[in-house]
């Protein structure tokens, strides 16, 4: 048992080590090798290969291996309209258990050659659109099990996401001015909030993020946790700026890694325990994250919960609110915090309002804050309608209040309300 527990903390510290990646300023070439040298360690297996999608066409071409031979990688060509690609693009993880009489296996000859005879593919994807595919591959027949299918789809996820960084980095420092860098690094971020949340039959979502600067430390994420369960988290990082945003994305990352798989509530503490520990371990000293992380559960009808020191979510039911404030310490602090864990019932009807600090701390020219007070009065106005409606309005009111006065925090917002009738809405905006 102790050796199984060390060997997970010794993968959650190579996940992480992979994450940071993410935020990391290599040329695309660079970030590849690294990440396949980084699968093979994290999984234990003997190889790992990287292919990436060549719309134009229409095939993934070889652009970084590990542990494989010259020869193995120039093999051949592989077509995205090969079936274990297809299946892969389609959301599968396939795995071959004996690559040498498996009649989806193209090139049988140099996998016998190479040694190799089990194979595990999963896709890697950014914003829902498949980029290339991780393949994992064992010189032992029936090598992949489920533990490895859900660390496959945790390194591939990093991957996705550490690639589309380096190629958004690549486009940044041509023409090298700060400003330039700036608006691209924004336009990075950005395109790291979620454009819909996941559909759960029962639950009317909407969310919106407005930066004050190009880029910022707010987000918000969505994960899908079983066909009637959504993960919903709200983060802000405390700062301003590159480095808020680096470490953000970041930190984003290393929720998405160690959040993969957990979808029952007994899990959370162990999430937030990993990602405290990351954040105090990486993160400089002054710095911290707030953090609301929930997973609202549309069949049995509840929510269950953890704050880390973020502005506290608010239920709203039959027009009266309760603070879900439960939790614990920002992340960042203390590497030994305890976190306390809540779970509350919920009713049709209710409604849940997250959101970041930005949104209350909004000032008029008086220098008079528009406040919690007003926010929920709004919320309350507008409960009747669809979360969308409830999004602009709150919006709406916030500006009348602020006017043109300047705001120096970024605005995140999101509404869950629970609807078993209503149809799901979800809108995002960039910018005010």
């Amino acid at each position: 048992m102790a050796k199984q527990t060390n060997r997970q903390t010794e993968r959650d510290e190579q996940i992480y080590q992979l994450i940071t990646l993410v935020a990391g300023r290599f040329s695309l070439q660079e970030a590849l090798d690294r990440l396949a040298e980084a699968a093979v360690k994290i999984t234990g297996v003997k190889a790992c290969s990287i292919r990436l999608l060549d719309t134009e066409a229409g095939d993934l071409k070889m652009r970084s291996t590990y542990g494989l031979s010259e020869g193995y990688r120039n093999k051949g060509m592989v077509s995205r309209n090969d079936p274990v690609v297809k299946a892969a693009f389609a959301g599968q993880a396939v795995v071959l258990d004996d690559m040498r009489v498996d009649g989806r296996v193209k090139y049988k000859e140099a996998t016998i050659k190479e040694g190799l005879v089990s194979q595990l593919t999963v896709a890697m994807e950014f914003r829902d659109r498949a980029i290339g595919v991780l393949r994992l591959y064992s010189p032992r027949p029936k090598r992949f099990g489920q533990d490895d299918i859900q660390l496959a789809r945790a390194v591939a996820s990093q991957c996705a996401v550490a690639i589309t960084n380096a190629k958004l980095y690549a486009e940044a420092i041509e023409g090298a001015r700060v400003a330039e860098q700036m608006r691209l690094a924004g336009l990075v971020q950005r395109r790291m909030i979620p454009e819909r949340a996941p559909l759960v039959p029962g639950l009317d979502v909407a969310a919106i993020y407005i930066p004050c600067f190009d880029v910022g430390g707010d987000f918000y994420d969505f994960l899908k946790a079983g066909d009637n369960r959504i993960v919903v988290a709200i983060a802000d990082v405390m700062g301003k700026g590159m480095p808020a945003a680096l470490m953000m994305s970041c930190f984003r990352g290393a929720m998405r890694a160690y959040a993969e798989g957990h979808g029952g509530s007994k899990s959370i503490g162990e999430v937030i325990d990993k990602l405290n520990k990351a954040v105090c371990r990486e993160c400089d000293q002054g710095q911290f994250i707030t953090l609301f992380y929930a997973i609202i559960d549309a069949e049995d009808m509840t929510i269950t919960y953890c704050s880390c020191g973020h502005e506290p979510t608010v239920l709203i039911t039959n027009g009266e609110t309760t603070n879900l404030e439960k939790g614990g310490l920002v992340l960042g602090v203390d590497a030994e915090a305890e976190y306390e864990i809540e779970t509350v019932e919920l009713k049709d009807g209710d409604c849940l309002l997250f959101y970041t600090d930005g949104l209350i701390d909004a000032v008029n020219f008086d220098d008079e804050f528009w406040g919690r007070e007003r926010l929920l009065a709004t919320a309350k106005r507008f409960i009747a309608g669809s979360a969308r409606r409830m999004v602009e309005n709150i919006l709406r009111y916030r500006r009348r209040f602020v006017g043109l006065a300047r705001q120096i925090d970024d605005t995140s917002i999101v509404v869950v309300k629970v609807d078993r009738t209503a149809e799901p809405e979800f809108m995002k905006q960039v910018g005010s």
